[in-house]
């Protein structure tokens, strides 16, 4: 299982990569394996404030619907605009191109509470 080092994971089994004072946020390897096919990414949280855990948007893959949720309080200052042509980047390369939203990071201290590769790993049983 692909599970990058420099990246901090949630046990909902989201990623996130810190980038200066931004974040990158997608879904993990395991979770698009577990989810199959995504079919359609559903972000409406563009501009908006989101606390840590609340749902930013929703993810359909051929048999289910699943929530997606934030690691970190933050405002979702952008939305993968690859993700509306080509859903199926989350699948091909979720810690790519398949990344979902851009957010600013609201409280520096909530990044302690992430898991590293290697909790996330043992929690999925990697």
């Amino acid at each position: 299982m692909n599970l990058p080092a420099d990246l901090k994971y949630t046990k909902e089994h989201e990623w996130i990569r810190i980038e200066g004072d931004v974040a990158y946020v997608g879904i993990t390897d395991f979770a698009q394996k577990e989810l199959g096919d995504i079919v359609y990414v559903d972000i409406d949280s563009l501009d908006k404030d989101v606390s840590r855990d609340e749902v930013f948007g929703t993810v359909e893959a051929v048999k289910t619907v699943s929530d997606l949720f934030s690691p970190i309080s933050g405002t979702v200052q952008e939305v993968n605009p690859k993700l509306g042509d080509s859903p199926e980047l989350v699948n091909s390369d979720p810690y790519g191109d398949g990344w979902m939203i851009k957010m600013s990071i609201a409280d520096q201290a909530e990044l302690a509470d992430l898991l590293s590769a290697e909790a996330y790993g043992e929690l999925v049983g990697a």
